[in-house]
């Protein structure tokens, strides 16, 4: 028993870990946890087995305690390389995310990006024409939108949203596990402080880096902003689908309201398109988006946000049915601006607020007068477009549609499509004559010409004869046209229509009295302005002021008549002319009951029609044709141009008192003159030209000369 040696000692061991590995963890291997028995004399091992059991039976017991050694080994040996391999998976997460945050820039120079600018166009009465900008929408606080929206948006997207520190551990988890099970990405656990971040800071790529950084960045926006404002930050940037970036935004492109404004129902659908805007959005699939919008209600029923009354009710509304695109006329006037701002203040640096011109009720008046005549009447006459201007005697614009459905074609025809104004140009042929000596009593003779190789016709080959020029105007006489432009030369009136307002090229040759040339049907509308306010030619303009947001003035529109381009006896003779139009001319179809005046306007095979008129209030044109330039089916200006022009027109002088138009004897010369053809059968004492010509009228003698007393306002 002396000799006998004393059992080693056996210590506890660490070297899971190398020596230079850190020991952050306390992991003990199978062999420092079984510590094995010292060997005993075989007479003592055999006596103390034989006293408590048989032979068999310890030889079977035996193997059965290393069958549950070995098991229970086994999970012991899974257990401590699990917690290996998450030690050093955590080691090198806290490695990369080192890494990547040493890669970013410093903290403290972070900063939230400014978000882009919105540019609200408003009418001349403060309402919303339309928000453009990448936006497409203002910026509005928190406690300015709806309720619904920002517990929707927690309902469905974040519901740990004010208790979370930027990273939610509990979704994220969850969000693991059903990827598992579905095998598949199907969730991705990201907070809205998240999406925030990837939205204010990084691109949208899926890669490691990338989701680190989200997070790095999630943790700072927690730390420097409150929840209110990450939300309110959130809900004004995120994409909402359809071009619409921010809740009023979207608001406004699905609803046509204001985000304030916004129901449960609506609410609960804009959070529902957050997980696949353009997917969802119920302007491609509204079925689609009503599925998921009665997800949210659930969910945010579940959150105890809402009831189960006001759960039945928003569940119950419709589905939304949005346009594929903004919808109404009055968006052409706001691309038109947008086309504007960068001459008029540069580059939009800032939200700004533009006041137009613009009246929105014209502009609905406009709008209806347009499409009214084409869903009645446009399929017998082959008619698909139409566009309408109206501009006041200062050069303002009040109203202009650029087509038929906005939503359909945003191709303004208004401002852009260039066409052969036919007819609707002869006001300026005849102007320049009357300021070459002619009179509206200038008797000319209405017979088949031909000059040179050209033989002008009129239409339906109908001739007159001898009549006055006031009457070739009134009944668009193609012959008396060609006459006064050879009378007088195409220079001269190419020089008459730049001076009245036209501002495209125009080809100085004889065919241009018929109106050969193309034009806008704005250049063409504002160079008719001059007629309507005693021969000025103001600036035509669209914007009267700019403002930024907070009320600093950008711009200011210069109030101004313009330049005189004409003597106001010449107007007074030409208004008096084009009233004939109206009364009982190709324009009849016009009259409403005001001093109006204008002239119809039909283009070679009857591809494009016209009318443009004038009170003393508004200037207005009209034209309807088809974009391909396909003939119509016979139309003319007289039709349906006049048509819609007399059911704007009266629309928008409703209540407003009546005035003559400038010249101050308008009305009174036709009648005199028409007075005196009619007491003499072979004209009397009227002076009448060769035929084929046109000569100025004999001035003196007779009832000629009381006339011309009236006309010169003698």
């Amino acid at each position: 028993m002396a000799n006998r040696k004393k059992p080693a000692r056996i210590e506890p061991s660490f070297d899971a870990f190398g020596a230079d590995e850190p020991k952050s963890g306390f992991f003990v291997s199978e062999e420092d946890r079984v510590v094995p028995t010292q060997p005993r004399s075989k007479s003592g091992s055999s006596k103390a087995s034989s006293r408590r059991e048989p032979a068999g039976t310890a030889r079977k017991g035996g193997r059965g305690r290393k069958k549950r050694r070995g098991f229970f080994g086994f999970l012991k040996t899974a257990a401590y390389w699990s917690m290996v391999l998450c030690l050093w998976a955590g080691i090198a997460g806290v490695g990369l995310v080192a890494y990547i945050g040493a890669k970013m820039p410093a903290a403290t120079t972070w900063s939230i990006p400014d978000r882009p600018p919105n540019v609200r166009i408003i009418d001349m009465n403060g309402q919303l024409v339309a928000n453009r900008g990448m936006t497409g929408g203002e910026e509005i606080g928190l406690h300015e939108m709806s309720p619904f929206i920002p517990q929707a948006v927690i309902a469905i997207e974040d519901r740990r949203f004010y208790s979370h520190f930027g990273v939610d551990p509990i979704g994220l988890a969850r969000a693991f596990v059903s990827n598992i099970v579905d095998r598949r990405l199907g969730q991705g656990g990201s907070t809205l402080t998240q999406q925030l971040a990837k939205n204010l800071f990084l691109k949208p790529e899926r890669t490691i880096e990338r989701k680190v950084q989200e997070v790095l960045m999630a943790f700072w926006l927690e730390r420097t902003y409150t929840k209110d404002q990450i939300l309110e930050m959130y809900l004004n940037r995120v994409y909402f689908g359809s071009g619409s970036y921010g809740v009023e935004a979207a608001s406004r492109r699905y609803f046509s309201k204001s985000a304030r404004d916004v129901s449960l129902s609506e609410a609960a659908l804009l959070a529902g398109l957050l997980k696949a805007p353009s997917r969802l959005s119920p302007a491609r699939d509204p079925q689609a988006a009503e599925k998921r919008a009665k997800l949210v209600l659930a969910a945010m029923r579940e959150e105890n946000m809402i009831g189960d009354a006001e759960l039945q009710l928003a569940m119950n509304a419709p589905a939304v049915r949005a346009p594929a695109f903004w919808t109404g006329s009055e968006n052409y006037v706001a691309d038109r601006i947008m086309e504007e701002l960068p001459e008029l203040i540069g580059e939009v640096r800032t939200d700004i607020v533009v006041e137009t011109t613009v009246d929105l009720v014209l502009q609905t008046f406009a709008e209806g007068a347009i499409r009214n005549v084409i869903d009645a009447e446009g399929k017998k006459h082959n008619v698909s477009q139409g566009a309408l201007v109206s501009i006041d005697a200062s050069g303002a614009v009040r109203a202009m549609v650029g087509g038929y459905d906005y939503a359909t074609s945003q191709f303004d025809r208004a401002s852009e499509a260039k066409r052969q104004p036919g007819s609707a140009f002869k006001p300026f042929v005849y102007m320049a004559a009357l300021e070459n000596g002619y009179f509206p009593d200038t008797i000319v003779n209405d017979a088949p010409i031909k000059i040179g190789k050209w033989a002008p016709k009129n239409f339906n080959d109908k001739y007159y004869g001898q009549i006055p020029l006031s009457t070739a105007l009134a009944r668009s006489v193609n012959s008396v046209a060609a006459q006064l432009a050879q009378q007088v030369g195409p220079a001269a009136i190419v020089e008459t229509a730049w001076r009245m307002g036209i501002q495209s090229n125009l080809e100085p040759n004889l065919s241009i009295a018929l109106g050969t040339s193309e034009v806008t049907p704005l250049e063409l509308t504002s160079a008719y302005v001059p007629f309507s306010n005693g021969g000025f030619r103001p600036e035509i303009h669209f914007v009267r002021r700019i403002k930024t947001a907070k009320g600093e003035v950008l711009y200011e529109h210069k109030a101004s008549m313009g330049p005189r381009v004409a003597r106001a006896e010449i107007i007074g003779m030409m208004n008096s002319m084009m009233a004939g139009a109206v009364k009982e001319g190709t324009a009849k179809r016009a009259a409403f009951g005001w001093p109006a005046a204008g002239k119809t306007g039909t283009s070679q095979n009857s591809r494009d029609a016209w009318f443009v008129g004038f009170t003393a209030n508004l200037t207005t044109g009209v034209w309807l044709g088809n974009d391909d330039g396909s003939p119509t089916k016979g139309l003319t200006g007289g039709q349906l141009p006049a048509q819609a022009w007399h059911d704007f027109m009266t629309a928008a002088h409703e209540g407003v008192p009546v005035a003559q138009l400038p010249g101050g004897w308008n009305g009174r010369v036709l009648s005199d003159i028409e007075s005196v053809l009619s007491q003499s059968s072979d004209g009397g004492n009227v002076a009448t030209a060769p035929t084929g010509s046109v000569q100025p009228a004999a001035q003196g003698g007779g009832r000629i000369g009381s006339i011309m007393d009236i006309i010169l306002g003698n």
